[in-house]
């Protein structure tokens, strides 16, 4: 008998493709540059706004002595890189099959502790996609100004893209991804090659920072912080804070490297690292040079400005200024591909410890966890239509959460190395133990600095509420799970083992004599029960003595009818009491339900469901089981044999 597939079906497969068999995973697995566009998107794509932020925050306080601190802060932020680096290279190593935040957490400081790594990264995750492209709309409207009204629509398409093309598979997005990736890298080497140049020679213009709308510049001083006050300089490089997020992204990716999985994740770790560092060092050195202030509504983009000095204002630099642009705008919006690739797994995990729904843990048409990618997207386009796609009011709830991930996983691996003093435990505790340090460093900053910015609606105080609101709810669900799992499992053999009651009555409830309830009359001979009748719930009496002539006219004396008077047209309440009288302790009864099917969604809007509503009421009672008999409208009945 051949099965037609529902339309539904049909068209996921046009859409997404043939699906991938659970043996063909193994075949979905990265090499080292494709998966170095899927996992360093968000780590890479921070270049674009690190030096932004440190700018933003300093130039209305010093003004143009701000750019004397941007070095400075680069370099704190890039040690702080470097130990994070080095520190997941250690979780890697000791958790090949995934070491991110709430696997080492967990193991070394249990469930609660992981709920809150994991919430936090969760958190930020969702964060990380709407920053993304909110920060590539903004490029896209640097260079395209006129479509900056409509920078929310193009932020949520931005969105369903790369949702879309997460949902066909980890190895095809890898392809999808890839080129833009290394076309940023490309661009941004061509910018940094060509400005260290121009710069050696002496043909870099020093800018003017007080241009109409840009932020307004304060007054500098004297001293080592140049007249700011430390909290100023703080939520500056709280704020840069920003462009070293990202790190853990591989390390919650392992299993989708090739193998050995984890030596290429390791290597693919440092590679990004590198090119980061080296990406993040060259623009702020530029615009340390240059002066290049920001705008206070955040286009056009320090990126942008210093993309049009360097390049220059002939032929080959317009054509390289618009590469820049376009690739700036495509690492900004693939920076959220890191969150699609590792929220859903990192979901999978929660789930799997019965901390979120189940359904998470499931693998989808192309073996990817669909329903955290759907989840992913759906929170992170509520974010941009709430901020209006506006970066500056999210980065203040950016990168608090990915610190305290950073900081719960760093001292896992520290006390891991201390409980398992393998080889070289000693360089390894040293590494994750100042990573931890220095990312708790960094977080208390973050929170202290962004709790409540200045003219911000939004701050570090949202994150800070939120995770352990989030926490909470996580360990009810699964307190709820645990119960369930502990009652379905108490005495299960000696339930299964149980002798089964004497008797077996058949209920077939009767709303009308047509081919849903003939079915369900049919099923009902097959099942050879001890007693069987028709139950017909008699609310209107009219119809229910026209029910009864018919049955004694078609001859059905074999199958009983039953008329139960329902004067009050509570039909779930008459049909239970129904079942309660043939309860006798010895008896097991089944209520065979006739359910007609229908074809269209709009359909089951014009019908009620009070089949339903009497399989809740019946299911309450011991040793009374409810069968929906279906009957689907439309389709072909004609081998079904008649009553």
């Amino acid at each position: 008998m051949e099965l037609p597939e529902r339309r539904a079906y049909r068209i996921k497969n046009t859409l997404l493709g043939k699906p991938l068999h659970t043996d063909q995973l193994v075949h979905e697995r990265l090499g080292k540059p494709t998966a170095l566009a899927v996992f360093a998107s968000d780590n890479l794509s921070s270049v674009a706004y690190g030096t932004e932020e440190i700018i933003t925050h300093l130039v209305p306080f010093i003004g143009v002595a701000a750019f004397s601190l941007v070095m400075p802060i680069t370099v704190v932020l890039l040690v702080v890189l470097a130990f994070l680096i080095l520190s997941y290279r250690q979780t890697i190593k000791a958790y090949p099959s995934a070491g991110g935040a709430y696997i080492v957490t967990r193991d070394n400081f249990g469930l609660l502790p992981a709920q809150v790594a994991g919430v936090a990264l969760l958190t930020d995750y969702v964060l990380t996609v709407s920053v993304s492209v909110a920060a590539g709309t903004a490029a896209l409207t640097s260079a395209a100004p006129a479509l900056t009204a409509y920078a929310v629509p193009i932020a949520v398409a931005f969105i369903v893209v790369i949702a879309f093309g997460n949902l066909r598979g980890v190895k095809e997005s890898g392809r999808i991804f890839a080129i833009p990736t290394y076309f940023f890298i490309f661009t941004m080497a061509a910018l940094l090659v060509t400005g260290f140049a121009r710069m050696l020679f002496g043909h870099l213009p020093v800018q003017v920072i007080n241009k109409p709308g840009m932020v307004v510049a304060g007054h500098g001083g004297n001293g080592f912080l140049m007249g700011a006050t430390l909290f100023v300089v703080l939520r500056a490089f709280a704020s840069g804070g920003a462009a070293v997020t990202g790190v853990e992204a591989i390390s919650n990716g392992v299993p989708a490297f090739r193998r050995p999985e984890w030596k290429n994740a390791r290597t693919t770790l440092v590679i990004m690292g590198s090119t980061l560092g080296a990406m993040f060092f060259g623009l702020s050195w530029l615009d340390a040079h240059l002066h290049v202030n920001a705008y206070a509504k955040g286009t056009p983009t320090v990126i942008s400005q210093i993309g049009k000095v360097v390049f220059g204002t002939g032929p080959v630099g317009h054509v390289l200024y618009f590469a820049l642009q376009a690739g700036t705008m495509l690492i900004l919006v693939l920076a959220a591909n890191t969150s699609f690739a590792d929220f859903p797994r990192l979901a999978s995990f929660h789930a799997g410890d019965n901390f979120m729904p189940k359904q998470l843990t499931k693998r989808g048409h192309r073996l990817v966890f669909s329903n955290g990618i759907i989840a992913l997207a759906v929170g992170a386009t509520v974010l941009v239509v709430l901020t209006q796609a506006k970066v500056d009011r999210l980065i203040p709830l950016y990168a608090i959460g990915v610190f305290t991930s950073f900081t719960l996983s760093q001292a896992g691996m520290a006390r891991h190395h201390i409980k398992e003093k393998e080889e070289g435990w000693r360089r390894g505790l040293f590494i994750n133990a100042t990573g931890a340090v220095l990312s708790l460093v960094v977080d208390i900053i973050i929170a202290i600095t962004k709790f409540k910015p200045k003219g911000a609606i939004l701050g570090a105080w949202v994150i800070i509420v939120l995770v352990p609101v989030m926490v909470y709810a996580l360990t009810r669900l699964n307190k709820q799970y645990e119960a369930e799992a502990s009652e379905l499992e108490e005495d299960a053999k000696a339930a299964a083992e149980a002798p089964i009651l004497r008797r077996h009555v058949v209920l077939v409830l009767v709303d009308r004599l047509d081919r849903s309830t003939a079915r369900a009359m049919q099923y009902a001979r097959a099942l050879a029960p001890d007693e069987l009748r028709a139950v017909h719930v008699a609310y209107d009496l009219d119809r229910a003595e026209q029910l009864a002539e018919e049955w004694r006219r078609l001859g059905l004396s074999r199958f009983p009818l039953e008329l139960v008077d329902c004067p009050d047209r509570r039909v779930s309440r008459s049909v239970l009491e129904v079942v309660a009288e043939a309860l006798d302790g010895e008896t097991e009864v089944t209520v065979l339900v006739p359910r007609r099917e229908y074809r269209r969604f709009w359909h089951r809007l014009l019908h009620d469901r009070t089949a339903d509503s009497i399989a809740r009421a019946v299911s309450q009672l011991p040793h009374a089981n409810v069968t929906f008999v279906p009957y689907h409208l439309g389709a072909d009945h004609h081998a079904e044999v008649p009553v």
